[in-house]
């Protein structure tokens, strides 16, 4: 996904990888039904016989296309370049869509893994993971990550077994 195999150091191993909840995906969906719609309507709406039909049509498409851009294809676009890859020695977070930004925090600089879930997002499975390090930034929080116990769990397992110097649970 965001880490390649070929980054990972010798006796590292990938133990989870993933993007934000879909939960993102919901609104640029229904903008994308609802701009597709509208302009179909629109278009429907225009009379054949007026003089600048064709060009009223365009830019209907036209606007309709630089909508669907803005609204549902750009989050989309952020939503699939955004990528969580936890390995037993770091916790990368990968962002960007034309310019990368990836933030590593190495397990043994992790003090303190919480999370949070509203009663919406523990019905969905998501929440907001706080991962505080000792490094420059402090504590980062990282919204919207499915399967947030699972994540917690495998992320503070590993921070008890670099703590304790084992690797694998060895």
């Amino acid at each position: 996904m965001t880490l390649p195999d070929h980054h990972l150091t010798q006796g590292e191993r990938r133990v989870r990888s993933f993007h934000p909840h879909w939960k993102r995906l919901i609104v640029p969906l229904i903008a994308l039904v609802l701009i597709v719609a509208a302009a179909g309507v629109a278009v429907y709406f225009i009379p054949s016989d007026w003089q600048y039909a064709t060009y009223a049509r365009i830019a209907v498409g036209v606007i309709g296309l630089i909508l669907l851009t803005i609204w549902s294809f750009v989050p989309y676009l952020q939503w699939k370049n955004t990528g969580y890859v936890l390995t037993t020695h770091r916790f990368t977070i990968s962002t960007g869509v034309l310019n990368k930004s990836t933030d590593e925090i190495p397990i043994t600089k992790v003090n303190t893994v919480s999370s949070d879930q509203t009663f919406p997002e523990r019905l969905l499975g998501c929440g907001t993971l706080t991962v505080e390090s000792a490094g420059d930034r402090g504590e980062i929080v990282l919204r919207d990550i499915p399967r947030i116990q699972d994540v917690r769990t495998d992320l503070f397992r590993l921070v008890e077994d670099a703590s304790d110097g084992e690797v694998d649970g060895r």
